[in-house]
C-alpha cells in the first residue's frame, strides 16, 4: 500500500489562506471560486492555487464542480466576527510601526523574524502574529525557505493621484454593469461593520481595521459588478494602497463622514438607484483624493 503523500507547506498556507477569505468576505455557499482571481489575490501561481483548491475539496472545505472550478461549500464554517477590539495590544502597535516604517521607506523590501525583533524590541510570538495577519492580506509574502517579501506599494504623490483617477475611472462604472448584484449577507455585513466603526471609540490602532473595512467595502462593491477583472483590478489597489493609509491622520470626524458615504452608496443600490450610487461613489473618492492632496501638501 503507498502511503499518501502529505500536503506541502505552501498548499497549506494556501489552503488557509482561502478559508479566511471565505470566512472573512463571508461568501455564500455555492460561491464559485475562482483560481485566477485567487492567484492574484495570494501573490501566487495559479498552480499551487489550484492544488490548495483540490487538498480543500478532500476535505469537504470547498466542493469541485461538475464539469470545472471550486465553489463554497454548504458545510463551510463562517463564524460570526467579533467586533474590533476596543483597546490596542501590542500586535496592533507593531502592526502599525511597520506600516509607518514601510510607508516611509524605513524598511527593506525583505526582512526576516528576528530584523523585526531587533527593529521593534518584539517577541517572536508578537512579529509572527503580525506577519501572519499581513499576509493574511497580502502585504507580504513568505520567501522560500527563510524570510519574507513585502508587497509593493504606492509610495509617492504622482502614484497615489494616478491611482485615485483609475479607481473614479472604473470603481462607479462597476455598479452600472449588467450583471451587478447585491448579496444582501455581505450588505448586512458591511452595515454591522460602519455602524462598529462609529461607535467605538477613535485610537491611533483602530486606523488598521477601518482601512480593512474599507478595503472590503469597495471590493465587495467590485465583485457585486459581476465582472472578473474589475474585481481583479479593485483587489490590486488595495494591496499597493494598504501601507499607506494605516495610519489614518485626519481625525474621527472624516471617519464619520466616511462611513456615512459609504452608507448612502448601500441606500442608493438597495433602492435600486444604481446611477445615483455611482454618482456618490465618484464623488467619495474624489473627496478622498482630495484629503490625500491637502494632507500631503501641508
Amino acid at each position: 500500500m503507498t502511503e499518501k503523500a502529505r500536503p506541502s507547506r505552501l498548499q497549506r498556507e494556501l489552503s488557509a489562506a482561502i478559508m479566511e477569505l471565505i470566512r472573512s468576505e463571508r461568501l455564500a455557499p455555492g460561491t464559485r471560486l475562482a483560481e485566477v482571481a485567487l492567484a492574484e489575490r495570494l501573490q501566487v501561481s495559479r498552480t499551487p492555487v489550484r492544488a490548495a483548491l483540490k487538498l480543500l475539496a478532500s476535505r469537504k472545505l470547498v466542493r469541485a464542480g461538475a464539469r470545472r472550478g471550486y465553489f463554497v461549500a454548504d458545510t463551510a464554517p463562517v463564524p460570526h466576527k467579533a467586533p474590533p477590539r476596543l483597546s490596542p495590544d501590542d500586535t496592533d502597535r507593531l502592526f502599525l510601526a511597520i506600516a509607518r516604517d514601510r510607508r516611509a521607506g524605513r524598511l527593506a523590501d525583505e526582512v526576516s523574524e528576528r530584523d523585526l525583533m531587533q527593529r521593534y524590541d518584539a517577541t517572536r510570538p508578537v512579529v509572527q502574529r503580525v506577519l501572519t495577519r499581513l499576509a493574511e492580506v497580502a502585504a507580504v509574502q513568505r520567501k522560500p525557505g527563510h524570510g519574507w517579501r513585502f508587497q509593493p506599494i504606492i509610495a509617492d504623490a504622482q502614484a497615489r493621484d494616478e491611482s485615485y483617477r483609475y479607481r473614479i475611472l472604473i470603481e462607479p462604472a462597476g455598479l452600472l454593469e449588467p450583471g451587478f448584484r447585491l448579496d444582501p449577507a455581505w450588505t448586512a455585513d458591511m452595515r454591522r461593520r460602519h455602524q462598529e466603526m462609529l461607535a467605538m471609540p477613535w485610537s491611533d490602532t483602530a486606523s488598521i481595521a477601518l482601512y480593512e473595512m474599507n478595503a472590503a467595502f469597495h471590493e465587495g462593491l467590485a465583485a457585486a459588478s459581476g465582472n472578473r477583472y474589475l474585481l481583479v483590478a479593485v483587489q490590486q489597489q488595495n494591496r499597493l494602497r494598504r501601507f499607506g493609509n494605516y495610519d489614518w491622520t485626519f481625525g474621527h470626524q472624516r471617519v464619520i463622514v466616511n462611513c456615512r458615504e459609504h452608507l448612502a452608496i448601500l441606500d442608493q443600490l438597495e433602492a435600486g438607484q444604481h446611477e445615483a450610487a455611482a454618482a456618490l461613489l465618484r464623488r467619495h473618492l474624489e473627496g478622498a483624493a482630495k484629503l490625500k492632496r491637502r494632507s500631503k501638501a501641508t
